[in-house]
């Protein structure tokens, strides 16, 4: 059988050059068994899936236009005077990396519109990729097999932020060298070693002579090869894994429903790309970002007034902002938050806001998967998604998290949010701080109040149908309000999910019931302690054979329930 396939294959001769060249190839490189397989490999189709594409877009359009900055960019903190056509500047003492970035913005053909291309496609990367990871844990997508696809996930949003940090440092202008003098703050915050790191990054005293060339070699080489690396890694698990799948008729742990990547997808995806690239070129080209030229170049003697980093870098300004700079007074004196340990000294109030929430909000992302699975005793494949409101604690701890973060970027604003609204800045910042603690608990306690609350209404809506706002009056004289009937596949969305109850401790294979079990008892109480039941086949049979809201047919049936 196989001595006759393969003379076959050696007598087939394409009748185009092209075929011809294709053939020669795939008989020594065995192409096409790839392409068929990955091309007949079955996508879902949803709206919220597009976050991961616009993040791809994202990244490829920001090789494409790096690409092209790196042939104008000279990254040389040497000193030069600015000969160029800005004016305002003219003869101005300046870096070269600072010349070659206005010479990009006014000599350079396109060059302008290029930065900003660049600079749009950068936020839009990293904005795209937080969405993409909070789609994920809503709806549940990490769980297993999908564990080490979300740690993926995590290495890619602080690469994205080290991509961004880095490439908004390399103008050398005001602005960015008030962020790496914050850098540099926190770096000299770390005890016994910070000075010395320091002094190594930076080429000497800040800001040194070689903080440039160093971020330059990150920017373009180290960073974009480990973000192209964690990306093929993020693909190809999700081509053994299978995508998820959001919960519906026919659709279960062992299928996926949706179209094939050839040529379906592929000719969406082609079409969606240049959609995406059109969007930030329109951005560029109506929207003017980081306009350099205003700011001048960098001294580290003035300090520009209503200054905000990018927004994800944004929370850690923020943090610095928020934390106090005293305790109190006891006996008159002022407690600060720094203190002198064997002749070293220990500046908390740097370091515990540079540090702590960040390293948080990365914990809890890195071990979540983990913590849920600990927690639920839950080992199974998952590969149909949650709805976020079937999953009422989890989505509040997303919320809670969020607004943690939210709290944070805020406060890198307060005193935009001061003189714009005209309030003081002290009044700002109090109320921030107390957001900090008690916005995540608000916040987590009205999420999953609502999420119960939208699971009731399904449970009702489920049961009795969709309220259509007719009264109607009954020969007997009773009043009621028709409801109209789902059909089935809304009505099977509504009532086809899980809802664990909380898993009592369990005794090892000693007969004990350990410390640790009676603590993951306690969480599992907490995690599921609020449910509503999904409805069983009886009632809803019952709910059907039961004609006291009178339901009637009709073409509004057609109205669509959110996710």
């Amino acid at each position: 059988m196989s001595a006759v396939s393969t003379a076959e294959q050696s007598t087939y001769q394409a009748e185009t050059k092209f075929g011809r060249f294709t053939d020669f190839v795939d008989q020594r490189v065995g192409g096409s068994g790839i392409l068929k397989e990955f091309g007949r490999k079955v996508f879902p189709d949803h709206w919220s899936f597009m976050f991961g594409e616009v993040a791809l877009y994202s990244f490829v359009i920001l090789l494409m236009t790096g690409t092209f900055l790196t042939f104008f960019f000279d990254p040389s903190m040497a000193e030069t005077h600015y000969h160029g056509s800005y004016s305002p500047l003219y003869n101005v003492e300046m870096s070269v990396a600072y010349n070659s970035s206005l010479n990009i913005s006014f000599e350079v053909r396109g060059g302008l519109f290029m930065r900003q291309v660049h600079h749009w496609a950068a936020l839009l990367f990293v904005a795209s990729v937080s969405v993409h990871m909070l789609r994920v844990f809503f709806t549940g997508a990490f769980r297993k097999p999908r564990e080490l696809n979300w740690v993926v996930g995590g290495v890619l949003i602080i690469l994205a932020m080290a991509a961004g940090f880095t490439g908004y440092s390399l103008p050398d202008d005001l602005l960015s060298g008030n962020g790496l003098r914050i850098i540099d703050g926190v770096i000299k915050s770390i005890p016994v070693i910070g000075t010395w790191i320091s002094f190594f990054l930076f080429g000497g005293e800040f800001p040194g002579t070689a903080i440039i060339g160093r971020l330059y070699v990150l920017h373009i080489l180290l960073v974009p090869a480990l973000i192209l690396l964690m990306v093929a890694v993020h693909l190809f698990m999700v081509v053994v894994h299978k995508h998820t799948q959001y919960p519906g008729p026919g659709r279960n742990d062992r299928n996926v429903v949706g179209y094939p990547l050839g040529p379906v997808y592929a000719a969406k995806a082609g079409g969606f790309f240049f959609i995406v690239f059109g969007v930030i070129a329109l951005m560029a080209g109506f929207f003017t970002i980081n306009p350099i030229w205003n700011y001048g170049p960098y001294d580290p003697s003035p300090v520009s007034a209503g200054t905000q980093p990018d927004w994800y870098i944004g929370w850690v300004d923020g943090a610095l902002r928020l934390m106090p700079g005293v305790i109190g007074a006891v006996d008159g004196y002022r407690q600060h938050f720094e203190f002198i340990i064997f002749g070293h000294v220990l500046t908390l109030n740097v370091l515990l806001p540079a540090l702590v929430p960040a390293g948080i909000v990365f914990t809890v992302l890195f071990t979540y998967p983990w913590i849920e699975r600990w927690i639920t005793k839950d080992d199974r494949e998952h590969h149909v998604l949650d709805r976020p409101r079937n999953a009422p604690t989890r989505t509040a701890i997303g919320v809670a998290g969020f607004i943690f973060y939210c709290v944070m970027w805020a406060a890198a604003s307060s005193d935009l949010i001061a003189t714009h609204f005209k309030v003081s800045l002290n009044d700002v910042t109090y109320w921030l701080r107390a957001l900090f603690f008690i916005g995540p608990v608000l916040g987590f306690i009205v999420a999953k109040r609502v999420a119960l609350a939208l699971q009731r209404k399904d449970r009702e809506i489920a049961l009795h149908g969709r309220e259509t706002g007719r009264i109607v009056r009954l020969p007997h004289g009773e009043f009621i309000e028709v409801h109209a009937p789902l059909n089935d596949y809304k009505r099977y969305r509504l009532v086809s999910f899980e809802s664990p109850k909380p898993l009592p401790a369990q005794p090892n294979s000693h007969g004990v019931v350990d410390r640790k079990e009676r603590r993951r008892a306690k969480f599992s109480t907490w995690f599921f302690e609020d449910r509503v039941a999904p409805i069983t086949p009886a009632e809803l049979e019952a709910a059907h054979a039961h004609g006291h809201h009178g339901e009637v047919e009709s073409g509004e049936e057609t109205k669509s329930l959110s996710h």
